[in-house]
């Protein structure tokens, strides 16, 4: 890296902890504290529900995914849209209705402060671990490529965002968070048409699109009913669905977001905006992987992405084997940057498809090859490598400048994201956990204090971690897996307090345990894929909680109306 590049990344990095502490000095009340003084506008709580959401994980993760799997992993997101609706409709207008702080809040309203506690300690051991993951994220990738120390790297991550997030709360993350997502979008437009310039003089955006679905990087849409593939349309619709109901409705990162809206209306806008922006810009992201693909069709590209696996298993007894590793991927690479020319000059000819398909299949066995001989080398080495697929490319081929904000977008995402889970760790833990156990009268400097106070440590905490976590085979696919154990559960216990009236407390309490066991099972054994857990996890909920309420005494109805 140039010095120019240490300035941008420096530079940026400074500039947001600074305008965050800046920006919002003088959160004086718990009100503002905690909701930002409720003076949010549209734009700005659409941008930070999609900032939230859009951690390092996705600018780090998401276009090795489609370098290796294509555009498929779209449809993840089909389900948002109808999931922001929904929401829009019926979420909202009762958070704001009932004026509460978190939305476990209404769950005592509506249930009893049994039901309030038991959903506010998933949200908290969900997100408290999501939270390390983001921070671990992009510290354990940077570490490997350019060597700097993980656990500082973690350290420095945690504290940054600590620094603003206890000083401005609510309000802090949201002002910066618009600031984090302009640098994002600048970024990754920078990234794609520098990817676009990379390429051979003949190879056009378009061709380069074909060159893409010759080897099936463009399959976008899967209507199989096949229950071993994550991806596919029905997964996205159904289980998207279900898995974003609950994250947008029910988690509080994200509902704080939106309970900072002016009026009802602006945080109607507000995620209906995130709906209509996020699976294009998801889609974005994934073409930028797909065009990195279509890059190293015609450049080389390491048989393993991790510079530190590579380096392990050079360093060792099995160089030898691992070299002649190379010199075959080195020869498949040569005979698809031919293929490749000759597809695009012969208007796709299925012969010559045919024999790219081939090369592609002899390349990723060439790569199993490899990663099992990494393992025999240093079995603690990551072989996976598609969460070094991206940073890969921005530290060997960008230009100086453009590998400084790069960095700047992945450790901007990670602190956004971070940014918004220690902001709604700490208030709930305040507001559902210590305020509403708190037997003696308080005011609300001693709340905000206390907000702090759980913001340093949720974010110690994180920051532990971190430290001690471990990749996993795809980080954006981490992040949802442990989304879906908790998130299908908590959303069935939102939907019985809204739709179900003769359901109570009691009932769902105890449904809510079983059915936790229940997924974490069900997850265990690998019977669904796991965004199907979130679908399953709401019905099994709601079922064994109307079926218990049917053989209980009766039990008095609290109306949250």
């Amino acid at each position: 890296m140039a010095i120019i590049d240490w300035i941008i990344l420096f530079g940026t990095l400074l500039f947001i902890v600074v305008f965050g502490v800046w920006k919002t000095r003088g959160s004086k009340n718990v009100d503002d504290f905690i909701k930002g003084g409720s003076e949010a506008k549209w734009w700005t709580i659409g941008l930070s529900v999609m900032a939230t959401q859009a951690s390092a994980i996705t600018f780090l993760s998401t276009p090795g995914q489609a370098f290796h799997s294509g555009m498929g992993f779209v449809q993840f997101y089909f389900g948002l849209p109808i999931a922001m609706v929904i929401i829009s409709l019926v979420f909202i207008p009762i958070y704001h209705k009932l004026k509460v702080y978190t939305a476990y809040e209404y769950l005592e309203t509506r249930f009893d402060l049994k039901t309030r506690t038991l959903a506010a300690i998933l949200f908290l051991v969900q997100r408290g671990l999501q939270a390390g993951i983001t921070i671990f994220a992009p510290a354990i990738i940077l570490s490997a490529v350019l060597g700097w120390d993980l656990i500082m790297l973690n350290i420095i991550i945690g504290v940054l965002v600590i620094i603003y997030t206890v000083s401005g709360g609510t309000k802090a993350v949201n002002v910066t968070q618009k600031q984090q997502m302009a640098i994002i979008f600048i970024g990754m437009f920078a990234a794609f048409f520098i990817i676009i310039s990379y390429l051979p003089q003949d190879i056009s955006f378009t061709k380069a699109l074909k060159i893409a679905g010759a080897s099936g990087k463009m399959e976008i849409l899967d209507f199989s009913f096949d229950l071993s593939n994550r991806y596919t349309v029905w997964t996205g619709f159904l289980g998207g669905t279900f898995l974003m109901l609950s994250y947008f409705g029910t988690d509080q990162s994200q509902v704080q977001r939106y309970l900072s809206g002016k009026s009802v209306r602006e945080s109607q806008l507000g995620l209906l905006f995130n709906g209509f922006l996020k699976v294009p810009m998801q889609f974005f992201i994934l073409l930028v992987g797909v065009m990195v693909f279509v890059f190293y069709q015609f450049n080389a590209s390491p048989l393993n992405f991790n510079p530190a696996a590579t380096e392990a298993v050079l360093n060792s007894e099995f160089a030898n084997e691992y070299k002649a590793l190379q010199l075959n991927h080195k020869k498949i690479e040569e005979e698809k940057k031919i293929a490749q020319f000759q597809f695009v000059e012969n208007d796709q000819n299925e012969a010559l498809k045919n024999k790219i398909q081939e090369l592609d299949a002899a390349n990723v066995l060439n790569r199993e090859k490899a990663k099992e001989v990494i393992l025999k080398a240093d079995s603690s080495q990551e072989t996976n490598d598609k969460d070094y697929v991206f940073i890969h490319f921005i530290l060997n081929n960008l230009p100086r400048g453009l590998i400084g904000l790069l960095l700047a977008v992945i450790l901007s995402a990670a602190m956004s994201s971070t940014a918004s889970e220690l902001n709604a760790l700490a208030s709930t833990t305040t507001m559902d956990l210590y305020k509403r156990n708190e037997k003696s009268e308080k005011d609300d400097k001693h709340y905000v204090n206390a907000t702090k106070w759980f913001t340093l440590g949720w974010g110690i905490l994180a920051i532990l971690v971190a430290s001690v976590a471990n990749l996993f085979d795809n980080l954006i696919q981490l992040v949802n897996i442990i989304g879906s154990i908790f998130y299908g559960n908590i959303l069935g216990i939102f939907l019985l307090a809204f739709f179900v009236k003769k359901v109570k407390g009691n009932a769902v309490f105890k449904a809510a345990i079983i059915t936790q066991i229940l997924i974490i099972i069900t997850y265990k054994l690998d019977i669904l894929p796991y965004l199907w857990l979130n679908l399953l996890g709401c019905f099994i909920v709601m079922s064994i909680a109307i079926l218990l309420q049917q053989f209980s005494p009766k039990e008095k109805i609290i109306n949250a109306d």
